[in-house]
């Protein structure tokens, strides 16, 4: 493999590929539920169910990712700006 040829989820940047785990575990929790009973059989709540699910805690997790770099990377420079 050369150095151009990284594998695709290695040009993803952290956060989002932080996101897309924690909106994975969310969507895989979503479907135990839904196999529970806890949604109704119909094709759009399972949709909602999987994308408010999985969206709200992609976006969440992404969000304080991106946040915690932001700080690591300003205490790394040395910017103490308050």
């Amino acid at each position: 493999m050369t150095d151009g040829a990284l594998p695709w989820y290695r040009r993803i940047s952290l956060p989002v590929r932080i996101g897309l785990g924690f909106a994975l575990a969310a969507m895989i929790l979503a479907i135990i539920g839904i196999a529970r009973g806890n949604v109704p059989l119909n094709p759009l709540s399972i949709f909602l169910a999987l994308l408010i699910s999985g969206g709200s805690w992609g976006l969440v997790s992404w969000a304080v990712a991106t946040a915690v770099l932001d700080v690591e990377t300003d205490i790394a420079s040395g910017n103490d700006d308050v």
